[in-house]
């Protein structure tokens, strides 16, 4: 088998660096983790309104947070490809820590959005992360290399959703200050253990044209040939907003579910994903190449959200997550395809470029979600009642995705 051998990097720094970078990008989800089960619950006890209005405030949390990183991201992304990755990295972790105790304080629901704002500022760890990771990675084992963030991404909501479950029963501030307490501590960590992957001969000037969102989408679209499949990581974004944003408030108005109940699924889900991006698609991509494995991830992705819109009962939402968390196989072999195609010294903007489109579909998603859902749960006569109806959305644009893929990889001869 090929190894990874880093840029400049000793092995012993190796190990503890790629250790520190899937602690980051763990602490990254683990946010999104703890907020899943709690913020239905703490947007109705600081809002005093029902699950379907707070479905609504949620996509406005989301949609704040997100317009940030649009703004922001591609800064950071070249400032990284300018200063390194290191100082951004644990300048964002230090972010995400202010924006935890934020969320654990506030008296009201404008220093949730205040919180928000500031971790959309700060919030570069995924795109400089994965550059990180496309530094010392190398040959083959790139796509692989970026499943390390599908399993940071499963730990992530193994713990996040248990851990935001179990201590939102006990006090609904607990669980933001454990992840404040653990993104802090991470920064602490990084500063002691993290050396810089980016060395100087790689690095390059800091260009404002390309900082700005505008500017990173025009250097972006030099690669016309990348133009559906950037279309299609948008439309796959956006359609994941029905299960990572509304799948709490999902199961609380269907079903009924404690808090704990949804920890208990956040477990599954975790496990599933730690299993299938950590592992699986190790194997996979060797055996099927990386276009199949992007084409047959959106085939599940689309299958599992049609399922999980007409389930009749509690226990088929364990059944129907798993042909949805097998959808996560595509992601890794997209982003792993994609870098390939692009310099080492343009790591850090392309990764802010994803970041971009990502942040794109977080502007939009769980704003049209959240809008979905209430309006098809207000229990209003004017209105049919159908909480699935996020998840018919979902399928319907994976459903695009596909044929957009299938499109430009044959258009372009990719």
């Amino acid at each position: 088998m090929e190894t990874i051998t880093p840029i400049d990097l000793k092995p012993p720094k190796q190990s503890a660096a790629l250790g520190f970078i899937f602690v980051t990008l763990f602490i990254d989800v683990l946010g999104l983790g703890i907020i899943i089960p709690v913020i239905p619950k703490l947007l109705e006890q600081l809002g005093h309104f029902g699950n379907a209005v707070a479905s609504e405030y949620n996509g406005w949390l989301t949609f704040i947070y997100a317009s940030m990183q649009f703004v922001f991201s591609p800064l950071l992304g070249n400032l990284s490809d300018r200063f390194g990755r290191r100082p951004v990295l644990l300048i964002s972790l230090f972010g995400f820590s202010i924006d935890y105790l934020f969320m654990a304080f506030a008296p009201s629901i404008f220093w949730l959005f205040v919180g928000r704002t500031i971790a959309g500022i700060t919030g570069a760890t995924m795109a400089t992360g994965t550059a990180y990771i496309a530094d010392v990675s190398t040959g083959d084992k790139r796509s692989a290399n970026f499943g390390l963030v599908g399993a940071a991404s499963g730990l992530g909501f193994i713990i996040g959703i248990s851990a935001g479950a179990f201590l939102g029963d006990m006090n609904i501030k607990f669980p933001f200050i454990a992840a404040a307490a653990a993104a802090l501590i991470n920064a602490l960590w990084g500063f002691f253990v993290l050396p810089e992957s980016l060395d100087a001969e790689h690095r390059r000037p800091f260009e404002w044209k390309r900082a700005l969102p505008w500017g990173t989408m025009k250097s972006l679209g030099k690669y016309k040939q990348f133009a559906g499949l950037a279309l299609a990581f948008t439309l796959v974004y956006i359609a994941q907003k029905a299960i990572e944003y509304q799948l709490s408030f999902y199961v609380y108005e269907k079903f009924n579910w404690s808090m704990t109940s949804v920890g208990i699924l956040g477990f599954f889900i975790g496990i599933l994903l730690v299993g299938i991006q950590g592992g699986l698609i190790r194997i996979i991509i060797p055996r099927w190449g990386m276009k199949r494995t992007v084409i047959s991830g959106l085939i599940f992705y689309f299958s599992g959200l049609l399922l999980m819109a007409f389930a009749a009962r509690g226990w088929q939402v364990y059944a129907f997550m798993i042909p949805y968390c097998l959808g996560g196989i595509s992601g890794p072999a997209l982003q792993g395809f994609i870098s390939s195609k692009f310099a080492k010294n343009e790591q850090g903007e392309l990764q802010g470029g994803l970041t971009l489109l990502s942040s794109i579909s977080l502007i939009l998603g769980p704003l049209l979600m959240g809008y979905i859902f209430k309006f098809f749960t207000q229990h209003n006569a004017s209105s049919v009642y159908f909480p699935g109806s996020p998840y018919i959305f979902g399928a319907l644009l994976m459903l695009i995705s596909i044929v957009l893929v299938i499109r430009s990889f044959r258009k372009e001869g990719l």
